[in-house]
């Protein structure tokens, strides 16, 4: 289902402790919403039925849950799709783009640490980590541009 049916607020979430860290792991740390948000930079997707076709195989109801908490945190946003009412269009917000250097980090330490493929990737971002970042950045504000 497309629609958002509970709405979670930043007051429902309560963390364990005040550590910094422990704010990120509690908002990132599943894999899910870290993939969710690899596919919004990397992929553009920005609907329910785009995140069901991860490579990964997301379940329904985790994707529902996942989207909401994503919401909820404000690391991305959720706004009705004008051709559509029924559907959802999902948009990162200033605080998820944020987490573009992060995710980068990420994915060149497993490529030096594992065996993992889309070595195109890893090669665009090593060349030039900055410019990779900057593209994402751009491609974000012009999509909310458009949206204006």
């Amino acid at each position: 289902m497309q629609v958002i049916s509970k709405i979670m607020t930043r007051r429902n979430l309560k963390r364990r402790s005040e550590c910094p860290l422990n704010a990120s792991v509690e908002m990132l740390g599943d894999r899910w919403s870290l993939l969710i948000i690899r596919d919004m930079m990397l992929r553009g997707f920005r609907t329910y039925k785009e995140f069901m076709e991860c490579y990964e195989g997301i379940a329904t109801n985790i994707l529902a849950d996942r989207l909401r908490k994503l919401v909820a945190y404000g690391i991305i946003t959720a706004e009705p799709d004008l051709s559509d009412g029924r559907k959802l269009i999902y948009s990162l917000t200033a605080k998820g783009i944020d987490l573009a250097p992060v995710l980068t980090e990420m994915v060149l330490w497993a490529a030096a640490h594992e065996e993992t493929g889309n070595q195109a990737l890893v090669r665009l971002m090593r060349a030039d980590k900055e410019k990779f970042l900057a593209g994402i950045r751009e491609r974000w504000a012009n999509r909310r541009s458009l949206r204006r």
